[in-house]
């Protein structure tokens, strides 16, 4: 978001989950300036994302691949010392993400289940084989993480609804992480949106099914999809232009992004 100040250089807004944000010029120098602006939600911050990507604290501004390494592996050490939902986590905090700098592809999911957190493998499960078979991608290009990242909307188990089904991820993380994850990933050429949290985070609230048959409106940021559970077997079913319109579009649009 170009601000138009006194200056002869346009300023970057900088990303900031609080109400204050310093601004940077294009260059990435600092200007001790400092707005007071209206909260933005959730929704609409990772379509900014890219304008963020190498001007973050956590990111070193034009850094080598070297430099980009060192900065997430020390990310990742603070990351996977969270304990913010430890009170709530029904087996404790085990965050569970895969990303690469270089990564030109992201999957943002819901929550890893329970075999997920035991192995600490994303989509290492039957809801994995589906989006396989959805992307026909095999599990070398999946797990890549030079191609491939996969960023759940909560890094933990979460645990069950005493009535059946998942809980939704806790709000805390995506607002204590996600913006700084996102950061890491300055070459998205493609997300892919998979269920309910991740496309109303990213787009703001609608329906699963509505956004995933009107996939076009999204591109070529972004592209929703279903949960790929069980449970979507039957809209699968009685929806056959997800297989004869989807499909095809959706490898496209991933080959595409991952070959750009």
């Amino acid at each position: 978001m170009q601000v138009k100040t006194q200056h002869s250089k346009p300023l970057l807004l900088s990303p900031c989950p609080l109400t204050g944000a310093d601004l940077k010029h294009r260059d990435g120098s600092a200007i001790a300036v400092f707005f007071i602006v209206e909260r933005v939600s959730p929704p609409h911050i990772p379509a900014m994302a890219s304008l963020f990507s190498r001007h973050t604290p956590d990111f070193p501004a034009g850094p080598t691949a070297g430099q980009e390494d060192e900065a997430l592996a020390r990310f990742l050490d603070e990351l996977r010392g969270c304990q913010a939902c430890a009170h709530k986590l029904p087996l404790g905090p085990h965050p569970v993400v895969r990303l690469s700098p270089r990564a030109r592809l992201l999957i943002a999911g819901q929550a890893p289940g329970t075999h997920v957190h035991n192995t600490g493998i994303p989509f290492n499960d039957a809801s994995g084989e589906r989006l396989r078979a959805w992307l026909n991608m095999s599990p070398e290009v999946f797990y890549d993480t030079e191609r491939v990242a996969i960023v759940p909307m909560a890094l933990c188990y979460p645990g069950v609804l005493p009535k059946g089904g998942d809980r939704p991820p806790p709000p805390e993380c995506a607002s204590l992480w996600r913006e700084r994850i996102l950061s890491f990933l300055p070459n998205l050429k493609l997300t892919l949106l998979v269920g309910s949290y991740a496309q109303n985070y990213a787009l703001g609230k609608g329906k699963v099914f509505e956004r995933v048959l009107n996939f076009r409106s999204y591109l070529p940021q972004y592209f929703p999809l279903p949960h790929p559970s069980w449970r979507t077997g039957a809209w699968e079913r009685k929806t056959p232009e997800f297989q004869s319109e989807v499909i095809p579009a959706l490898r496209d649009a991933v080959k595409h992004a991952l070959e750009e």
